[in-house]
């Protein structure tokens, strides 16, 4: 079973964004740096520094936490989802939003949810300032609820991890995720029997918040550090976003010790093949990293599990 078989066309998706994409460009002003198509959109805010924005959710991660009654760990992925694509700009998280949709408010749930995001925000140095909780009877079922995040971030201009700073020669550092982070959901829910509640919990694992780190190794290493690519839907396909005109020759995979367990498990299950497996997951690899110097960068990773990817070339998209 592929993503599609489990009722998400990734194509056409990518189609309703490039549909979508001439509406939203025309409410473009002259300060819009970057909007659809990267980590996250740029807006200028004066001649020093530049104000990055990006939304995201958790998908049907949700329904494994409503079946196991696990809600503290959900708000972790969904700050997680829209900060880690912020700090792909070089930009530092400032403040978070969420939304909150259910048919009805349960107290002990929803508080349970809200407290789970903000230790997560409070653990990156992003404030909770604000959210909308919606009540929506006859939309959502008793029990089933959706979450929705906004991050806004702040880097300088100098400091903008634009395309035009990762080059030919660059490496590729791959650092570990902790699972499929949020991802790929409505495929490994359908590869999971309803009595298997110990992989269910494995699986409900939080995405890993890769902000500290990267502040780090932007504070320390800033001409070091070219690039970030989030690796979320769309697995190793996302790398290429650093810029798309360059090549990204991956001579290196992570092997199955790499990987957690579970992982390793619902990959076989899916019967998929490498390729195809490397575009719908993340595969063991949450954030990839391009550097000028691999030697120089890897004693600020250390408790990290890293490990190097491949290079960058001079064109040839993504390459196996």
């Amino acid at each position: 079973m592929d993503y599609k078989e489990a009722g998400v066309d990734v194509e056409k998706g990518d189609l309703f964004v490039e549909k979508i994409k001439r509406f939203i460009m025309d409410t473009y002003t002259d300060k819009v740096v970057s909007g659809v198509g990267g980590f996250a959109a740029l807006y200028e805010i004066d001649e020093d520094r530049y104000l990055a924005a990006g939304t995201d959710g958790v998908g049907t991660k949700v329904k494994l936490a409503q079946e196991l009654g696990i809600h503290t760990t959900i708000g972790q992925d969904l700050v997680a989802m829209c900060v880690n694509d912020v700090i792909c700009t070089g930009a530092r998280p400032l403040f978070f939003l969420d939304y909150l949709a259910s048919g009805k408010l349960d107290l002990e749930v929803h508080t349970q949810l809200v407290e789970g995001i903000a230790k997560a925000c409070k653990e990156v140095k992003c404030a909770l300032i604000g959210g909308e909780t919606a009540e929506m009877p006859g939309v959502y079922a008793t029990g089933v609820y959706d979450l929705a995040g906004f991050c806004v971030g702040e880097v300088m201009k100098k400091n903008w991890l634009s395309p035009e700073k990762v080059s030919p020669g660059d490496t590729l550092i791959g650092i570990a995720s902790s699972g499929f982070h949020s991802n790929g959901y409505s495929l490994v829910r359908k590869l999971v029997a309803d009595h298997e509640t110990d992989l269910k919990k494995e699986l409900l694992t939080p995405t890993k918040l890769y902000v500290n780190l990267v502040m780090n190794l932007l504070k320390n290493q800033p001409e070091n550090v070219s690039g970030l690519a989030h690796i979320t839907g769309g697995g190793f396909h996302n790398i290429p976003r650093m810029n798309e005109d360059l090549g990204y020759e991956i001579t290196h995979l992570p092997t199955d010790e790499f990987r957690p367990a579970c992982m390793n498990e619902i990959v076989k299950r899916s019967g998929m093949d490498k390729a195809k497996s490397y575009e719908t997951f993340n595969m063991g690899i949450g954030l990839v990293i391009a550097c000028k110097d691999p030697q120089r960068l890897l004693p600020l990773l250390a408790g990290e599990r890293s490990m190097v990817l491949g290079k960058i070339t001079k064109s040839g998209g993504l390459i196996f």
